[in-house]
């Protein structure tokens, strides 16, 4: 086929292609030019999933009368200057292809007064071509209305999914940026209904009780390193601030985490990964938590001109990056957590929708004295006096704030992971050698991770060595198994999958922690539960078990005496 240049229509189909991948995205360019414009207020509205309408309004700094065409034609931008602006992008918007990648895929109309005009101007334009102008009150700021969104493309409109989806992922956008910048006041009106309002306060608090409901918001903690603020912009090193909610609280998705680099959305795995990792051992399996992360880095060390929707941004120093993001949430987690608390829940939220528009309303439960917010400050406990056991599963106990149940497997898990981490690290662990070696034979499987793993069990006192083709002997365990089912730690080391070294000796340590507890249904004396009660309340971590369970529950005195109609 002969070589030709493709006709302009053409193009700026293919860059409308790359920009607009969905109505969401066209309120996401938008919304952003609103902030660039320093914009206090921002009202979106959108019907029909955004496909029939979406408009957005703001009392930004406006468009002048001469510079408004311009904003509709390609590579036209008021966000870079110079060649050197592309190493250090300050604002949100900079690619000059939004508006006229909109405009090839719409009908659109635009209103706006510039600050220091009298009149506004009003244009419209259908397909990218101007079909009307003229002068037209409004006080300063913009109004931006789409409408008829891709229906000049309908191969790219039938990849669209049902209204109420395509609402959840605008939802998603404006609570986004509703918690990115919480001075904003945001309003979000969808098929005339309010799915959110923001106060614009300049609170991050205020915004996260609006998006995700005061239930959560009671159970979020504050994190940053430095003097970090939220809506720092400017940093010579990784910054990081924000709120992550405390282990009491989890979700079943990764939906609830969100990332802002110098105030900028983004998505990044190995961001959201090291948040997770650092909630390692507090939350159980499948469980993530919600956190609101502003990292805040010097502009010309973060490159945010690899996606074309502005997405994804890559980092100069990733290793530095997501370090301070693991570190700031541990050590949050660490001296700030909350023991669990069984308290009186006046109000609870559901979602208004789909779990993923993350828009919710209030539904009123029983009347009765709201609850007080009120917890055990970080990773220590009180000093406990032992009531007894229930169930032979729970031990119970009274503190100066009200009533505690630890369930005993859990906190002796807690106890003996520590221990056997001091051990490992001062190599003091206790060894007991067999009367008998023990042979084991094992599958292909498992003989691939014994044969790369079985030196690394040394460190934990298994005295193991290959004894024949698949097939292996093992002549000493650790003192602490020695009358426990050690087999069944073997067995569950071999069956995993090793992944890194400190990974699999991590595995090692929960396994012999879980099979050397006491167990749910043993009966315990008193001076055995106090003997755990006092080693609990030495733990580093007492709250959780390695696997992420709590250990102990409280059940407040102000909880107690309205349960008795005291109060």
């Amino acid at each position: 086929m002969p070589i030709k240049v493709l006709d302009p229509q053409i193009v700026s189909r293919i860059a409308a292609g790359e920009v607009v991948d969905r109505p969401a995205s066209v309120v996401k360019e938008l919304v952003e030019n609103s902030i660039d414009a320093g914009s206090s207020q921002i009202s979106v509205e959108a019907r029909g999933g955004g496909i029939d309408l979406i408009q957005v309004t703001d009392n930004g700094t406006g468009i002048t009368a001469a510079e408004l065409e311009y904003a509709f034609q390609r590579y036209a931008t008021s966000k870079i200057n110079s060649l050197e602006d592309l190493d250090s992008i300050q604002s949100l918007g900079f690619r000059g292809e939004a508006l006229p990648s909109i405009a090839a895929v719409s009908q659109i109309e635009v209103i706006t007064c510039a600050v220091g005009e009298s009149t506004g101007n009003y244009l419209s334009l259908r397909e990218g071509q101007v079909t009307r102008r003229e002068p037209r009150g409004r006080s300063q700021g913009t109004m931006v209305t789409v409408r008829n969104l891709l229906r000049n493309v309908p191969a790219r409109l039938k990849f669209l999914k049902s209204t109420p989806t395509e609402n959840s992922h605008i939802a998603g956008v404006i609570t986004h940026y509703a918690l990115a910048f919480p001075e904003i006041k945001f309003s979000l009106y969808i098929d005339s209904r309010t799915a959110l309002r923001t106060p614009g306060s300049g609170k991050l608090v205020d915004a996260v009780i609006e998006v995700y409901g005061l239930e959560i918001a009671r159970n979020m903690l504050e994190i940053g390193n430095g003097d970090a603020k939220w809506g720092d912009k400017m940093a010579t090193a990784p910054r990081v601030n924000g709120m992550i909610s405390s282990p009491a609280v989890s979700r079943a998705s990764r939906n609830y985490l969100s990332f802002f680099v110098n105030r900028r959305w983004v998505n990044n795995r190995l961001l959201a990964w090291s948040v997770e990792e650092a909630y390692h051992g507090l939350l159980t399996t499948g469980k993530h938590p919600v956190a609101i992360i502003q990292i805040s880095v010097p502009f010309n060390e973060v490159d945010v001109n690899i996606h074309p929707t502005k997405s994804e941004v890559k980092f100069q120093n990733e290793r530095a990056v997501f370090s301070a993001v693991q570190k700031a949430v541990r050590q949050t987690l660490i001296e700030l957590a909350p023991v669990p608390r069984i308290e009186d829940v006046t109000t609870t939220y559901q979602a208004r929708q789909e779990p993923s528009q993350m828009a919710w309303t209030p539904v009123k439960t029983r009347q009765t004295t709201p609850a007080s917010v009120s917890y055990t400050p970080s990773f220590s406990l009180p000093a406990l006096r032992l009531l007894g056991q229930l169930a032979s599963s729970y031990i119970v106990a009274e503190g100066p704030d009200g009533l505690y149940l630890i369930d005993q497997h859990a906190a002796h898990e807690r106890i003996r992971f520590e221990q056997i981490q001091h051990q490992v690290s001062n190599q003091e662990i206790e060894v007991q050698g067999l009367l008998e070696p023990v042979t084991l034979e094992v599958t292909p499987k498992q003989d691939a991770v014994l044969e790369s793993q079985y030196q690394n069990l040394a460190r934990y006192g298994f005295s193991i060595e290959p004894f024949g083709n698949r097939t292996y002997l093992v002549r000493a365990v650790p003192a602490l198994l020695h009358n426990r089912d050690w087999r069944a730690v073997l067995s569950e080391l071999w069956d995993s999958t090793p992944g890194d070294n400190t990974d699999w000796m991590e595995k090692i340590t929960i396994s012999m922690a879980c099979h050397s507890a006491v167990r749910a249904g043993q009966v315990l004396t008193d001076d055995e539960m106090r003997e755990l009660v006092r080693q609990l309340e030495q733990a580093a971590i007492p709250n959780t078990c390695p696997h992420g369970r709590p250990t102990l529950i409280n059940i407040s005195s102000g909880q107690l005496a309205r349960e008795f109609e005291r109060r």
